[in-house]
């Protein structure tokens, strides 16, 4: 288990621990060109796809813990969002989008194959975002980092599902580039 909460030391790399559980990275456009185009996590869905659209219809205030319609809710919405639709559009473009690092691979302090997910403690204490929401990132080298620990990722993004513990990602990155978020 990532141990999300002792941040001794970091706050100096890494900028004020001021993150919560939900919030998310804003994605400022560069006016400068470059070789990558800057996206936002909202750009990765599909025209159209709504992720609530599973939850229309149900009150989800009347429900409780326990209550049978509560699990069969959230199984139904689980299996929509591992499978949620991928916006094709973006595959095999080079981009430089903003996220949180879920590790799945590491050795000591080098992360070598991680999620990037859209808001912190995505895929840790609450459930994982949508599979268009989530993406397997692969550092060209390994990513001195921590869990939650906001980058930028830059390189080619390609339509891949990967299944892994902490949730199924839709989209991949062999990653040429890990940057540091510096929070706005």
């Amino acid at each position: 288990m990532f141990d999300l909460f002792n941040l001794a030391g970091r706050e100096a790399r890494y900028g004020p621990a001021a993150w919560r559980i939900g919030d998310s990275i804003t994605t400022v456009r560069s006016s400068a060109p470059g070789q990558y185009l800057e996206i936002a996590w909202e750009e990765l869905l599909p025209a159209g796809w709504d992720p609530a659209a599973a939850f229309k219809g149900l009150d989800l205030g009347a429900l409780r813990d326990g209550d049978p319609r509560a699990a069969d809710a959230l199984a139904k919405v689980q299996a929509l969002w591992q499978q949620a639709p991928i916006n094709a559009q973006l595959d095999r473009k080079r981009v430089r989008i903003p996220g949180f690092v879920v590790p799945l691979e590491r050795r000591g302090m080098l992360i070598e194959d991680f999620l990037l997910v859209p808001y912190f403690g995505a895929c840790i204490h609450t459930p994982p975002p949508p599979s268009n929401q989530i993406i397997h990132v692969r550092p060209s080298k390994p990513h001195e980092g921590v869990a939650m620990e906001p980058v930028w990722i830059s390189g080619e993004l390609v339509v891949q599902r990967a299944d892994t513990p902490m949730g199924s990602a839709g989209y991949r990155i062999n990653a040429d580039l890990v940057e540091p978020y510096k929070r706005q």
